[in-house]
């Protein structure tokens, strides 16, 4: 893999940095962390990104930590001491989590996707019904520093940072909620002490033998032995898909991440013309 490059100079090639796990092609595989990215790269940032994502895979970046509010990184560039980057986002208060927490909780489904390890894909309209979008709407929803001297925000280290931040989200979904300031222990805590608590669905089954586990996950998520269904016990389960994500984007958004032609292409007015064209 090619050294990364800073406006004409090398950065420090570094040992033993966090590469992300693809080499090429897009980065992200769950829902959830397409959906962050999708999200940042509906900003149009041009080939900023493209050099961030150079960065993520020639491992450049030293450290990343996830806190409520923030997440900090050291980045490797071309000068001899790294870079500190910030990227912080608005943490929900505890009435936002007490709605979104008790929404999922009368959710079988959702509380058990949730404690066996993953988001569950209405988890967004949860949010969103309590007023309060997961991931960023907009641009200015992030607060992003870094100490290079590079005027654009996000440089390529921010970059850098975001795509090996998706794919933090891939292993742990938990992290996105932990960066709105809720962890993992806290809201599975605070699942199961709804589920426990919550009134009795009506049955009008007689109580199974114990021949019909509902596995662990389902138990935890408050689950009975008369909400599966006998008949259904021997087949094979519905998978679940994941949803893509639904940020709607302007037409022309590959054009506005292009630099401008060099003149003998055209220039800018080649753009003016292609963008017509897109529309």
């Amino acid at each position: 893999m090619t050294t990364p490059e800073y406006w004409g100079t090398r950065a420090v090639r570094v040992d033993g940095g966090i590469r992300a796990r693809s080499t090429r092609g897009a980065i992200g595989e769950s829902w959830w962390s397409k959906r962050f990215l999708a999200v940042l790269e509906s900003f149009a940032l041009g080939t900023r990104l493209t050099r961030g994502r150079n960065y993520a895979r020639a491992g450049q970046v030293l450290r990343l930590d996830v806190a409520p509010g923030a997440v900090t990184a050291t980045v490797q560039g071309s000068r001899p001491t790294p870079y500190k980057v910030s990227i912080n986002l608005a943490v929900f208060p505890d009435s936002v989590w007490s709605t979104v927490e008790h929404a999922l909780a009368a959710e079988a489904l959702g509380a058990a996707k949730l404690l066996a390890g993953e988001l569950p894909p209405h988890v967004e309209d949860v949010f969103h019904a309590a007023a309060a979008p997961l991931f960023p709407a907009r641009f200015a929803d992030l607060a992003m520093r870094c100490s290079c001297p590079d005027q654009a925000v996000p440089c390529k280290h921010l970059a850098a940072t975001c795509y090996l931040l998706a794919e933090r989200f891939d292993g742990d979904p938990f992290l996105i909620l932990l960066w709105r300031g809720r962890s993992r222990e806290a809201l599975l805590s605070a699942l199961r002490t709804l589920r426990a608590g919550g009134p009795a669905e009506p049955d009008d089954h007689e109580p199974a033998p114990a021949l019909s586990p509902i596995g662990t996950a389902g138990a935890l998520a408050g689950l009975t032995e008369p909400d599966v269904e006998i008949e259904r016990f021997w087949l094979p389960p519905v998978p679940l898909t994941d949803p893509e994500p639904s940020y709607v984007t302007e037409r022309d958004l590959l054009l506005r991440q292009l630099p401008t032609p060099p003149p003998d292409l055209g220039g800018a007015e080649t753009l003016r013309t292609l963008r017509r064209w897109y529309r």
